[in-house]
């Protein structure tokens, strides 16, 4: 599938920070591959957190993700450690 505006809402928002939530029936690797959170750019900043359920309807699992690009449209994403 593919990204869905409606699945992504902000749990916490300060200095210049936010906290997201994501839900998805993708899998982690569609979640994580390049381009996924293209259509957010214009919300999301690098160090932004998502906090992302993921294959809700397979066998889900939930991740903390960190935004770690966002350039000309661009939003790459990895797993938050």
């Amino acid at each position: 599938m593919a990204f869905n505006n409606s699945n992504l809402s902000v749990l916490a928002y300060a200095n210049n920070f936010t906290l997201w939530h994501y839900a998805s029936v993708d899998n982690a690797a569609e979640i994580a591959g390049a381009g996924y959170f293209n259509n957010a750019a214009d919300m999301m900043r690098i160090n932004d957190l998502l906090l992302i359920n993921i294959d809700t309807d397979g066998t889900p699992s939930t991740k903390f993700y960190i935004v770690t690009g966002n350039s000309g449209g661009s939003v790459t994403i990895g797993v938050y450690t």
